[in-house]
């Protein structure tokens, strides 16, 4: 499955929440520094679908706002 996120880093804590069919928006603590904004974006994302890091990839936009993840 393929989805659209906006994620929002530095964030005052991590969540996941639902925008329509295939979208979310994504908050994490992490900075946008060395992708770690990204590593927190996959690892949130993983949990909130409750499967393994490695199940999701990000396909596009690592230095955006807006990035595409696959999950297996």
């Amino acid at each position: 499955m393929r989805i659209t996120v906006r994620v929002h880093p530095r964030a005052s804590s991590n969540r996941v929440e639902p925008k329509g069919p295939g979208q979310f928006e994504v908050w994490v603590t992490a900075a946008p520094v060395d992708h770690e904004a990204n590593a927190a974006v996959r690892e949130a994302l993983a949990r909130h679908f409750g499967i393994a890091k490695s199940k999701v990839t990000l396909s596009r936009g690592a230095t955006g706002r807006v990035k595409i993840f696959d999950v297996d």
